[in-house]
């Protein structure tokens, strides 16, 4: 079963910087696509920003500039780097994958367990 393992979120002050790290590990054989997606307390989950991989990236409108997604297709690992943060990034961050577990599997939706973001004012 394909796992993915997030790290890197915690306690920053606005302005700061974080940088969250993703891992796909299991029987996840590749990922066409990998990302990040965010939920605030109350609130629906939504995109922060995926990148595919031949390299092309889609983000949020709220964090264009300030965050950058970027992607090791060999390790199929995916990483964020975060600055100028906002307390209104403070949410859950969730890694996603698209990906299959060999050549013959069609690609399915995974996704990690999610790494706590806090930006303090």
């Amino acid at each position: 079963q394909g796992q993915l393992v997030e790290s890197g979120g915690g306690l920053v002050q606005a302005g700061g910087s974080l940088r969250l790290s993703c891992a796909a590990s299991g029987s996840i054989f590749r990922a066409n696509t990998m990302g990040w997606y965010r939920q605030a307390p109350g609130r629906q989950r939504e995109l922060v920003a995926t990148i595919t991989s031949d390299g092309s990236t889609n983000y949020a409108d709220s964090v264009q500039g300030r965050f950058t997604i970027s992607n090791d297709n060999a390790k199929n690992t995916v990483a964020l780097q975060m600055n100028s943060l906002k307390p209104e990034d403070t949410a859950v961050y969730y890694c996603y994958a698209k990906g299959q577990t060999s050549w013959f599997t069609s690609f399915k939706d995974y996704w990690g367990k999610g790494t706590q973001v806090t930006v303090s004012s």
